[in-house]
This record gives C-alpha cells, sequence and structure tokens, in this order.
C-alpha cells in the first residue's frame, strides 16, 4: 500500500477518472486523508500564529507610537507653556512662548483668554528667568495695566504675574510704580485671593517711600485683613504689617489703629502654627519700635481701642497669653513668645537708662 501511495500525483488523494470524467476516490486515497488533513491543521497553525504576531507588532507600535507623540495641548494652556519652555530650553533655544504670549495680551481678549494668558505669563517667568531678564519695562507697563480690568480674576493673575516679575531686580522700580494702585485694590476689594495677591506682591517688592502717605490710609483695611478669618491672607497681612513697623514714620499709624475687642484672639494657642508666628514677630516689631529712643522722644496719644492699647495697655491681657505659647507644641512658637517677652521687659535705651520702670513691662507680677 505504501508504494502505491508514492506512485499518486500530490494532491490528488488517489483519484481516478471513470468514463463520464468523474473523478473516483481509491482505496489508497482514502488511506492518506488523515495525513493530508494533519498537513493543513499545520498550515493554519502557522498562518494563524504568523497573523497573530503580526498584530502584536502593530499594537505594540500604535502604544510606542502614543507614548512618544502626546495629544496637541491648546498652546495657551499653562501645561503646554511649560512643556514647551522645559523642552526648548533643554535645547539651549529661546522658546519664544513668552514673547508670543505678551503679544497676545496686547490683543482685544475676553476676560477668560486675559486671565489664562496672564497665568501662562507667570509660569513662564518663573521657569525661564533668561527670557523674562529680556522682556522691557513697557511688558510690565502692560500687566500693570490689567490691574484696572473690571474683572477681579484678571487683576488677581496681573498681581501674581507681577510679583513672578519682581524677582528680577531690573523690573522692581516699574513695578513700585503700580503701590498705589494695587493698596487700592487691597483696601477697597473685599476679595481673599486678591488680598493673597496683593499682599504677596508687597513681602516680595520694598514699598517706596511715595507710598507712605497711601498706607497711612490703607492702614484700617490692612488691620482688617489681619482679623478676618481667611488664614493664607491673614499670614501676608501681619508679614506686610511687621516690615512695615520697622517704618518710622508709620509706626504710630500702625499702633493707633483701632482693632476688635476680640484682638487678643490672634495669640490663642489654636491658632495654626504659621498665623501665631507671624502675629508674635509683629508684636515684636512694634514692641521694639515703641521702645526705642526715637520714639519715645514724643509723647503718644491713643484711642482705647488701638493696637497700642490691645497689646501693651494697662489692661491687656497680652501677658497670659504670651506665657501660654512658652508651653506650645512648635518649638519656633516657643522662641518667638519668649522674644516677644523679652522684648516687653526694657526700652531699648536701657544703656541709658538705669533701670526699667515699672510700667513699662507687663510682667512684674510674675516677677
Amino acid at each position: 500500500m505504501l508504494e502505491t501511495q508514492r506512485q499518486l500525483p500530490s494532491g490528488a488523494f488517489g483519484q481516478q477518472s471513470s468514463g463520464s470524467g468523474r473523478p473516483l476516490l481509491g482505496a489508497s486515497g482514502m488511506c492518506c486523508i488523515p495525513q493530508r488533513l494533519g498537513q493543513m491543521d499545520i498550515c493554519k497553525g502557522v498562518v494563524s500564529l504568523a497573523t497573530a504576531a503580526g498584530a502584536i507588532y502593530l499594537l505594540y507600535k500604535a502604544i510606542r507610537a502614543g507614548i512618544r507623540c502626546q495629544p496637541p495641548l491648546c498652546s495657551a494652556s499653562p501645561i503646554c507653556v511649560a512643556r514647551l519652555a522645559i523642552e526648548r530650553e533643554q535645547r539651549g533655544r529661546d522658546s519664544g512662548e513668552l514673547r508670543r504670549l505678551l503679544n497676545s495680551l496686547e490683543c482685544k481678549q475676553d476676560e477668560y483668554a486675559k486671565s489664562m494668558i496672564l497665568h501662562s505669563i507667570t509660569r513662564c517667568v518663573y521657569l525661564l528667568e533668561s527670557e523674562a531678564s529680556t522682556c522691557t519695562n513697557d511688558d510690565i507697563m502692560l500687566v500693570g495695566s490689567m490691574l484696572d480690568d473690571k474683572d477681579n480674576s484678571v487683576k488677581i493673575q496681573a498681581l501674581n504675574t507681577l510679583k513672578a516679575f519682581s524677582g528680577i531686580r531690573k523690573f522692581r522700580l516699574k513695578i513700585q510704580e503700580h503701590s498705589i494702585k494695587v493698596l487700592e485694590l487691597i483696601s477697597t476689594i473685599w476679595d481673599s485671593e486678591l488680598h493673597i495677591a496683593g499682599l504677596r506682591l508687597f513681602n516680595n517688592l520694598p514699598l517706596p517711600d511715595f507710598a507712605h502717605p497711601q498706607l497711612r490710609r490703607v492702614m484700617p483695611a490692612l488691620m482688617e485683613i489681619l482679623q478676618s478669618d481667611y488664614i493664607l491672607a491673614q499670614v501676608q497681612a501681619a508679614q506686610l504689617l511687621s516690615n512695615l513697623a520697622q517704618k518710622n514714620d508709620l509706626l504710630y499709624d500702625i499702633l493707633n489703629c483701632q482693632v476688635h475687642s476680640n484682638f487678643l484672639n490672634l495669640f490663642q494657642s489654636a491658632q495654626p502654627g504659621s498665623l501665631l508666628h507671624e502675629v508674635l514677630v509683629f508684636a515684636e516689631r512694634l514692641s521694639e519700635g515703641r521702645s526705642s529712643p526715637h520714639y519715645r522722644a514724643v509723647k503718644w496719644h491713643y484711642n482705647e481701642q488701638s493696637v497700642h492699647e490691645a497689646l501693651f495697655g494697662d489692661d491687656s491681657r497680652l501677658a497670659d497669653r504670651l506665657l501660654a505659647l512658652v508651653i506650645h507644641p512648635e518649638e519656633d512658637i516657643q522662641i518667638q513668645a519668649c522674644k516677644v517677652i523679652v522684648s516687653l521687659q526694657c526700652p531699648q535705651d536701657v544703656g541709658v537708662r538705669p533701670s526699667c520702670p515699672p510700667s513699662h513691662s507687663c510682667f512684674n507680677n510674675a516677677e
């Protein structure tokens, strides 16, 4: 039978032709069917395997291409700005993104677009200081003009952008020209985010002397922010007031500023540590200032609800609050409370006065 199978033509399955021309299946053909079917199964398996391998390869290429080629983002979005800027900076090239954004700010835009553009400019200034340094004072004036926008979100973003530019020394004088406008915004618009943005700008930028008259007028507003319930704004207000307390011509205006009857609640141990630390620094600066020979040379008069009476008056309970803070869980609060206590003990001109007058210390009874 094996010899018969070898004589059969390949692929004929032992077919013979009948008289009618129709093929007939012989006995030898019937025997080789299983072998042929096995060969076909092998072929189908190979084809299926190749197809699957090709599909897997194509899928791999698609995934790899997707990872390497991220979907395009809006060119005005902060994410896109940051990504493009970093990529081009790594290649040692000027991204040009900051200039493009400043140019687009000059065009007529709606409030949302202006806010997003200013936000992107702020990111670029922080990311690309070398490019930001090539900007001009005209660019600062352009950003400053956004403070006159009717939308508060645009004002806030403009303040953030000015703060970013204030980190570059050559722009500080030009930014200081907007101090009066920023003080006006802080004192006339009750918006916590705007307060934070404006106060952060001032805490990052020395206030010019020409702004001092305006500062006297807005002092009550600054004190109201300090006594508000928004921690971030309170912290920024305390920092600014601490800096202003070191100005001789502003010290009395701060000490005589009217405050709420619960002003000393700012010194409670339940307050957040960040706020506690700043109000303690504020109290220390005021104590040092009022004890200086320059200030003591004049006899000052204060209203009954002033900062001076709340902190240093005969009926003040500041000493009790400070003693409680000496055992505060945070070490920096303990240290700062001790500094205030020391500053209250004696005036700074102890070299001239042989002893500290009893009226100048809140801790005489404790001693």
